[in-house]
């Protein structure tokens, strides 16, 4: 069913990078290396060379070997072994020694001696690896001297023009005397540059800074290129910036020309200034010593410039090779492939014009920590890659299958390729279009809790959907699932129906049967004859709550009551019927857009002030609806195969959760009367422990993290 996109004749290569930033926040130094474990792992190397890729930017970071002083002994060992495997599976690794960094302890970006302690440092790696061709000695000197010197959210963390102009002249210098001295041991040592591919649009009086700043988003490649002169139109402004002379024209005289020029494109590349503050949120507000203005996203706001006409404009300036060194957007799956589909376009385009265009990488293959706050606070926020390392075990997400694609077939397949992504019309949303063409998302039961948000959530992502309920609808009836499946030919069918009254089932048996066992054993093979994924829903209620600590996918089930043996059995017809089943297992969700969950039950008794009983000797894992959704969504997307476990990270009993809820809201907990199991009349036993948690590597948000999107999002 996969929608399958020819590419182009001459395609770029395919590279690929791991995010690696030793950032300095204060006086801790935050390593993604470290937080991705990635050198406790054996198999990221292999995982990442199965992708097809030519190139791999990979890190030897001056922080990460040489902490304390320059003359300490360097440890290689982990830098040697991956080295060797790179290159091992055929691959070119491109080096990276500063990435985002303010260096080891004994420098600093503001320190004048920088370029010529990091030139130390480039030849003795250059000594040690001397098979190595292609180098980065430092990543993105701009946009790190804006974020140390201008901004202030980085080590030395520093508000100052002046400070800025320090930072970026130190970066520059090092690049520099770094390719001097790899050169001397390899002659034949091949400079990749990257920075990012900004332009910075305004409103009528805020025209003259957008100017600025477009002519220092050039900085890096022009004072490299030998172009920044005395003519330059910021020469007269790095003087006033107590840059002397003679450091401006060392560059003159020691141009150092990338043999490629890597630009670095993200979806806030691109900026808008805007003196009217009241359009914006107060996190935007900032200004000059003229203006206050809001710096927004200029997709926010207008139609952006893009890449294509900015690659162009970069070649027309610099008329060299020229790369896109990172490509990834921090967005949900569909959006991944649709962002990097759109710039491997681009860059057929390109090429077809006859620019010398060489590759498109695919950036942050293990995914990123905490980039959502530009690394300033430590909440291990994770975004997923070619790769999810969430859980410390290697998966491949759909952004490897694509990739993969590209690197060795140059197509790419995927049935949500052929939307829109949410840039094209986020500055104004009438230009929103669905490609009536693709083939849907089949809902059952679309009209309950979980089909109800996999219906607004599918909207909101740009997934075509149709979705079908009761009684207009009966999945119980076979010929019904022939039917839908025939009449709207869809990719891949979420069933989300079935009977949810635990203890009606006791009584209510072939009901319950019908909807929970024989109707998923009947769709399962439904999708198996017509080839389209399944993705059904399953409980914790299959286990027998004999376990101290969270049941993972391979624990064996043992259901105390009708209910989670009729969920037990539809699970093992599912996957009897058709191997490739998703099935997820979840526990207890409430969500923000209807009332029929545990969280607005208690809220509703409390603000009545009426008194409620809940059992306070069961333990759970309550799971957010809309972050069930949105990961399960990935997982379908993934083309995830077999049981999962998808709820909030964190485990509570019953009465607690009820104290959370009140507490959050302001209500006295004296209206929360706890009981025991037995005291609550349940014609149903419950396992007195059924909290889950996947060891096949997702990891949801936190339940403290779900409480508090819960009260933002409630209606």
């Amino acid at each position: 069913m996969d929608t399958q996109y020819q590419l182009c004749k001459n395609p770029p290569e395919i590279w690929g990078g791991i995010e690696c930033t030793i950032n300095r926040v204060g006086d801790k130094y935050r390593d993604q290396l470290k937080s991705a474990r990635h050198f406790e792992r054996t198999d990221d190397i292999s995982r990442i060379a199965q992708l097809g890729i030519k190139k791999l930017r990979y890190p030897i970071l001056w922080e990460a070997h040489q902490f304390n002083n320059a003359d300490e002994n360097i440890d290689w060992t982990h830098a040697e072994k991956k080295l060797n495997e790179i290159t091992a599976h055929g691959i070119e690794p491109i080096v990276g020694l500063v990435h985002h960094g303010s260096g080891p302890s004994f420098t600093s970006l503001s320190d004048k001696h920088f370029g010529k302690k990091l030139a130390q440092y480039a030849q003795k790696v250059a000594t040690k690896f001397p098979h190595l061709k292609y180098f980065t000695p430092v990543n993105e000197p701009l946009t790190t001297a804006r974020f140390s010197g201008l901004y202030g959210l980085w080590y030395p963390h520093k508000k100052s023009p002046k400070e800025f102009c320090r930072m970026l002249i130190n970066q520059l210098n090092g690049i520099i005397l770094s390719m001097q001295v790899i050169r001397k041991i390899i002659p034949e040592a091949a400079l990749v540059q990257t920075e990012d591919l900004a332009k910075i649009h305004s409103s009528k009086s805020l025209v003259y800074q957008a100017q600025f700043e477009n002519q220092r988003s050039w900085l890096t490649y022009d004072f490299l290129c030998g172009k920044f002169d005395s003519h330059h139109p910021l020469w007269n402004y790095f003087i006033s910036m107590g840059i002397e002379e003679r450091e401006l024209y060392f560059f003159m005289e020691n141009p150092c020309v990338p043999n490629i020029a890597g630009f670095n494109y993200y979806v806030t590349s691109e900026r808008y200034l805007d003196e009217h503050l009241n359009n914006w949120p107060a996190e935007y507000h900032g200004g000059n010593d003229q203006h206050k203005y809001a710096d927004v996203p200029a997709v926010r706001a207008l139609k952006p410039t893009g890449l294509s006409n900015l690659l162009k404009e970069a070649w027309d300036r610099y008329q060299l090779p020229f790369a896109l060194t990172e490509v990834h957007i921090n967005c949900t799956r569909e959006e991944q492939l649709r962002w990097f589909k759109e710039a491997y376009d681009t860059a057929c385009k390109i090429r077809k014009e006859g620019l010398p265009f060489v590759a498109i990488t695919a950036w942050s293959l293990l995914g990123a920590f905490d980039w959502n706050s530009l690394l300033t606070r430590e909440n291990n926020f994770y975004e997923a890659g070619a790769f999810d390392i969430s859980n410390n075990r290697i998966r491949e997400t759909a952004m490897a299958g694509l990739i993969q694609s590209m690197a060795t077939k140059s197509n790419a397949e995927h049935p949500l390729l052929n939307q829109q992504g949410w840039w094209h019309y986020s500055y104004n949303p009438i230009r929103r279009k669905s490609n009536s063409n693709s083939a849907p998302i089949l809902i059952l039961g679309g009209n309950g809790t979980l089909g109800s948000a996999f219906r607004k959530i599918c909207d909101r992502r740009n997934i075509p959907f149709i979705s079908l309920a009761r009684p207009q609808f009966d999945i119980t009836q076979k010929e019904n699932i022939e039917k839908a499946i025939d009449d709207f030919k869809p990719w891949a069918v979420i069933n989300t129906t079935g009977f949810v009254k635990v203890d009606e089932a006791e009584t209510n048996r072939e009901i319950c049967r019908a909807l929970n066992t024989e109707s998923v054993k009947e769709l399962a093979d439904a999708c198996n004859r017509k080839g389209i994924q399944l993705m059904t829903f399953s409980s914790d209620l299959v286990f027998d709550g004999e376990k101290k600590f969270p049941y993972l996918e391979q624990d064996e089930v043992a259901p105390l009551n009708y209910y989670g043996y009729t969920k037990a059995c539809g699970e093992k017809l599912a996957l009897e019927n058709f191997p490739q089943s998703l099935i997820i297992r979840t526990s207890s969700f409430f969500g923000p857009w209807d009332h029929y969950n545990f969280a607005h039950y208690i809220l509703e008794k409390l603000q009545n002030d009426q008194t409620t009983f809940v059992v306070d000797n069961i333990t759970v894992s309550p799971t957010y609806v809309p972050h069930l959704v949105d990961a399960a969504l990935n997982l379908l997307i993934d083309r995830g195969t077999g049981i999962w476990h998808l709820c909030n990270d964190g485990k509570i009993l019953w009465t607690d959760f009820a104290r959370e809820l009140a507490n959050h809201n302001g209500f006295a907990n004296k209206n929360v009367i706890p009981k025991n199991q037995q005291e609550m009349n349940w014609k149903a036993i419950r396992p007195v422990y059924s909290a889950l948690e996947s060891g096949k590597g997702i990891k949801l948000p936190s339940l403290e993290n779900a409480i508090e999107c819960f009260f933002e999002e409630k209606i």
